[in-house]
């Protein structure tokens, strides 16, 4: 093919591109409420004046709400403040996304992710914030510069006086009106209490157990398990408990609740010795995965996660693929062991530390040359 003749076929190809203005007016609101998190529809009201117009400004659930103040857990005359994280997967605009890796990072306090604001980074697994020697909180990031996929919203109870072991935040969409919204925390050694917005204090779900592990959002439902692996859903209206499966009767010491690629797993963490008080975590030494087989309501006992990486942080689990990150091996789990950073592989049964693993080492810090802060 000559090249006039190429240059005139890409001329064509072009002319058939849609235009995306040009689709019908009543079609608009009905994309738009299809797209759950603001990234993607700051995205949408970017494509023209008419698509912009077409949606409020202003959502009902937006970031700008947060933090916002609830009641102390304990202490209902005291007040705390229930803030909101994101984790993103941020990709250079500038290479081609199937061969380019993306850079995990986690976002606190973000009330637009159409301006730039003093850049508050968080490590995703501890929440520690990035020491200020390594980034001047003058350096801003416009997460519209880059390809940035929303992955998950974590929450925390700043300044509450004493450990929480996890917040959840319901329901998450930006259509979604706050007031209707309920938070669950798991706090103390292991009581389970529901915050709908409009109380005066959290309330007790269950009276009689007193050990439950984690919490999450999993098909629109709040759903916790206990130590003994028992899942449940909580039911937010009567304040009743569904148990949804049966106990896994894993003999591990803390159990942690994972989705991924739609299925609802557990991690089975096991520690060298008993934990000799709720908030101390003795070195951990081996980890057991089990996926709910919601048909036949049994435990299925996984041995390979191929390309998922499970994060077990301190405010929330994820599941992402290694193909989409720079230095992240399939079949693995990250998680905090005491004060470290480590990396247990399901297939081998082996643990290193982040800082010794040659791979892994640079995943939270520093960010990538092609991110510009």
């Amino acid at each position: 093919m000559s090249m006039e003749s190429q240059v005139r076929s890409m001329s064509e190809a072009m002319d058939l591109r849609p235009d995306w203005s040009d689709l019908p007016s009543e079609l608009w609101p009905k994309i738009a409420k299809s797209l759950h998190n603001h990234v993607d529809l700051v995205r949408f009201r970017s494509v023209c004046k008419s698509w912009r117009s077409s949606i409020p400004s202003s959502l009902p659930n937006s970031p700008s709400l947060f933090p916002f103040q609830i009641p102390h857990p304990i202490n209902p005359s005291k007040f705390v403040f229930l803030s909101q994280s994101t984790i993103y997967r941020i990709e250079s605009p500038h290479q081609p996304s199937s061969s380019h890796k993306g850079w995990l990072i986690k976002l606190e306090g973000q009330s637009n992710p159409s301006q730039s604001h003093a850049l508050r980074l968080l490590n995703p697994l501890s929440d520690r914030k990035i020491s200020k020697s390594r980034i001047s909180s003058r350096r801003i990031l416009n997460l519209l510069d880059y390809r940035a996929v929303e992955l998950y919203k974590s929450y925390s109870l700043q300044e509450c006086g004493f450990p929480i072991k996890k917040v959840v935040f319901f329901p998450t969409s930006c259509w979604s009106d706050v007031n209707d919204s309920v938070a669950c925390c798991i706090y103390q050694e292991g009581k389970l209490a529901l915050f709908k917005r409009g109380d005066n204090q959290w309330r007790l779900v269950d009276d009689l157990n007193y050990y439950y592990d984690d919490v999450i959002v999993y098909k629109g439902q709040l759903y916790v398990t206990d130590r003994w692996g028992t899942i449940s859903w909580i039911d937010t209206s009567s304040l009743k408990l569904i148990q949804y499966s049966p106990p896994l009767c894993g003999f591990g010491h803390k159990k942690h609740l994972v989705e991924s690629c739609g299925n609802l797993f557990v991690v089975d963490r096991y520690y060298d010795s008993e934990p000799r008080r709720p908030y101390y975590e003795a070195s951990v030494v081996n980890f057991k995965v089990y996926r709910l087989d919601e048909e036949w309501g049994t435990w299925v006992d996984v041995k390979d996660l191929e390309d998922r990486v499970f994060i077990l942080g301190n405010s929330c689990n994820l599941s992402v693929s290694a193909n989409d990150f720079a230095g992240y091996a399939g079949n693995c789990i990250f998680f905090i062991d005491i004060f470290d950073v480590r990396v247990y592989n399901l297939g081998d049964g082996s643990t290193m530390t982040l800082e010794l693993d040659p791979c892994s080492s640079k995943l939270f810090w520093p960010p990538p040359s092609w991110l510009r802060i």
